[in-house]
């Protein structure tokens, strides 16, 4: 270490406030939206375990003026209907970074257990002002709590804290913050996630009142919800050195044996004496009493055994092609839909499941680019679109076999949605998921049984569109044909059952 440099150790919160651009704050434009994005997917998790019909409102308003000192500031106030929290979790919840209960293998629209305390963070940093947050659980008192984060320490500080009178004992949370930011030049962004987000939760009504006065609601399609991830176990491919020794450390089991069996998924008696026979390890031997060389054996025997079942995947929350197809219908409102649902595939031991959906005409409307909604864990993606892999899948395609002359001229729209215990997501920002050959093989073969019903659709269409000009064609000669011999002969010949009969056989060569 060069002579007198200082050796200097920071909290978790001082980190991202030195690096917030980690977290998607790069600039007042992209903070703006990250904000509302963040605190809306809280709200969303809220209310998808309260099981209640689910409700997000959200309401920004401007609370101070641009001017030579600097940009507007804002007053966000996000309120849900979700599950509510105690007294004693909201400093903690929303006062520490890193703090979460999201940190199990499960699938969460949350990753880090970051966005939405970054989010007060930020408007903290840029404003010096503290948040409030109101929440009740459900038949409980509501506890409203002013606080700001003591960034050096990583803590919450509690300003002031109150039992509200007379709010509803209904479970409910209520966020308010100030931020400096810019709505004018994010607003494109956040009525866009907005939008998205009713899509791939159609089961939620949501509400915005923006800071110019716009009201948008984006209501339910439909009361049926998914059912809910469940926790998994850690399964033996995806585990390294660390957290082989954490879990021996915290185990209650009694042998190695029921150990393996009990912390992994798809480990039954017979792989579990395999691996113990590879790891030369006595079955009945304590967890607690394995050496180094014991534990590194043991973890060998799980990296180099090659007859593990692959991961459950039942753990995970797939929209479903009804409930997809609900959201689409109900923003845009197409002529032609299909979602298909591919079977679960894996990547890095983690379990996924890829959504597809391609939607057609009706309110969707050439704009010169691929109009692709990416989604992962329900969370729509709006950013660094060429970069992810459904765009490079797209791309990569032969639209034409399809009867799609080039998805960036058609009124075609593309639908991608991934779930799993983890998204192979680039950055900490979750903008767009990484080209990895499993999650773009499942794609790919997604699209294509969503292309092929399109192909079928179009056939059909066009061939519709076909008949009609022949009929109107063939109309306007016979009717031309009997003014010409209503002259010569006195007498218009009926032409009708002509034209009707050409009619007809357009309809029977339509079936």
């Amino acid at each position: 270490m060069a002579e007198g440099l200082k050796l200097e150790e920071i909290s978790a919160a001082d980190f991202f406030y030195r690096n917030r651009s980690l977290a998607g704050f790069d600039n007042p434009v992209r903070a703006t939206y990250t904000i509302v994005r963040e605190l809306v997917e809280n709200s969303l998790d809220a209310v998808e375990l309260s099981g209640k019909s689910p409700k997000v409102t959200v309401v920004m308003r401007e609370e101070r003026g641009a001017s030579e000192e600097g940009l507007p500031w804002y007053r966000i106030k996000v309120a849900d209907n979700g599950v509510g929290m105690s007294p004693e979790e909201i400093p903690l919840a929303f006062g520490r970074v890193f703090v979460s209960s999201k940190y199990k293998l499960i699938q969460s629209r949350g990753t880090f257990g970051l966005g939405g305390t970054m989010a007060l963070l930020y408007g903290q940093i840029t404003t010096n002002m503290p948040f409030k947050i109101t929440s009740a659980k459900e038949g409980e008192p509501a506890h409203e709590f002013t606080m700001m984060i003591d960034i050096r320490k990583n803590e919450p500080i509690v300003l002031e804290r109150r039992i509200v009178k007379r709010a509803s004992r209904r479970s409910f949370t209520v966020v308010e913050s100030t931020f400096e930011g810019s709505y004018q030049r994010a607003k494109r962004k956040i009525v866009e996630y907005l939008q998205q987000t009713a899509i791939v939760v159609p089961y939620v009504s949501i509400a915005f009142l923006d800071p110019e006065g716009y009201f948008y609601l984006f209501p339910k399609s439909t009361d049926r919800m998914p059912p809910r991830p469940k926790e998994a176990l850690f399964h033996p491919k995806g585990v390294d050195l660390e957290l082989l020794q954490r879990l021996l450390s915290s185990t209650r089991t009694r042998t190695i044996e029921s150990f393996l069996i009990t912390h992994f998924q798809r480990v039954g008696k017979k792989t579990a004496n395999e691996l113990l026979k590879i790891a030369k390890l006595d079955p009945d031997k304590k967890p607690l009493e394995l050496t180094k060389e014991e534990i590194r054996a043991l973890y060998e025997a799980l990296r180099s055994y090659k007859d593990f079942l692959p991961p459950d995947p039942s753990v995970l929350s797939p929209l479903g092609e009804d409930l997809l197809e609900s959201g689409i219908r109900k923003e845009l409102q197409p002529e032609f839909i299909k979602a298909v649902q591919r079977p679960p595939s894996v990547y890095e031991a983690h379990p996924f499941i890829v959504e597809t959906a391609i939607a057609y005409g009706g309110m969707i409307r050439p704009t010169g680019d691929i109009q692709l909604y990416r989604y992962a864990n329900k969370i729509p993606l709006l950013y660094d679109v060429s970069s992810d892999v459904s765009y490079q899948v797209i791309k990569r395609m032969d639209w034409s076999i399809y009867g799609i002359k080039n998805p960036e001229e058609d009124p075609i729209a593309f639908f991608v949605h991934i779930v799993s215990t983890k998204v192979p997501f680039k950055t900490v920002g979750k903008e767009f998921i990484a080209n990895v050959p499993e999650v773009a093989r499942e794609i790919e073969l997604g699209l294509r049984e969503c292309a092929r019903e399109l192909r079928l659709f179009l056939g059909r269409k066009r061939k519709k569109e076909m008949l009609l000009k022949r009929y109107e064609l063939f109309k306007m000669y016979y009717e031309l044909i009997s003014l010409v011999l209503e002259e010569i002969l006195g007498k218009r010949p009926p032409v009708e059952k002509l034209v009707e009969k050409v009619r007809g056989t357009g309809e029977e060569d339509e079936q």
